[in-house]
């Protein structure tokens, strides 16, 4: 339940409750150096031109590979994340997705020494310099850098109220807030990320009318 019992959050969070890193067994408040490699490497198969299921599924399958670490994908080949992959769904664009892995992967090693943490430290609290950092790397746009940072805040909460535009269009379709410090203010901090993730999936899947519906009359 949220702190202020809005029947619209509570179905939200009932519903569509799950942030994406707990879909993909992350534990990213543990803010250590694989879980926040692990959010990024899903960051940046979002930004492909893919539905955001094959996207979940590309990152699964990279963990499954055991690429789970940024010295782990370093040892992997062209062809074996091509293959990865094709296999998860990117068949249109997994060539060029096995690319921009290592590349941005190389960045990742090169410039912080593959630990997201020092990113953190360099963007100082500064959102808009958060999301410049995470963009320069190779595959990674808007929409992933703000992937990102929805999720990461639970582990980086100078950062927090985060949310993008996606979060604030579903929520302002819910009656919920049009900005960040609004949408906070329906829930406790430890649910924040829970329901910015669940404002993203109701979106997805289209699933305002049943929201509403177990809302109930308002």
């Amino acid at each position: 339940m949220s702190e202020t019992g809005s029947p619209i959050v509570s179905a939200l969070l009932d519903r569509h409750g799950q942030t994406f890193a707990a879909e993909l067994g992350i534990d990213i408040e543990r803010n250590t150096p694989s879980p926040l490699f692990r959010l990024l490497c899903l960051a940046m198969l979002t930004s492909a031109p893919v539905q955001a299921d094959i996207a979940m599924r590309g990152a699964r399958a990279m963990a499954d590979a055991g690429w789970t670490t940024p010295d782990k994908l370093a040892a992997s080949s062209w062809s074996q994340r091509v293959e990865v992959l094709n296999g998860a769904g990117y068949a249109r664009v997994d060539e060029k997705t096995a690319t921009q892995l290592a590349d941005f992967n190389d960045t990742l090693r090169s410039e912080y020494d593959g630990d997201l943490r020092r990113l953190r430290t360099a963007a100082d609290g500064d959102t808009d310099t958060a999301i410049k950092k995470l963009t320069a790397f190779k595959g990674i746009g808007p929409v992933g850098a703000a992937i990102f940072l929805r999720e990461a805040q639970a582990a980086w909460p100078e950062f927090y109220p985060f949310a993008d535009k996606a979060t604030l269009k579903a929520a302002g379709k819910l009656g919920l807030g049009d900005d960040a410090e609004t949408l906070s203010r329906q829930v406790s901090q430890s649910d924040y990320v829970r329901l910015v993730a669940a404002l993203v999936r109701v979106q997805l899947a289209n699933d305002f009318d049943a929201v509403r519906e177990a809302a109930g009359p308002r």
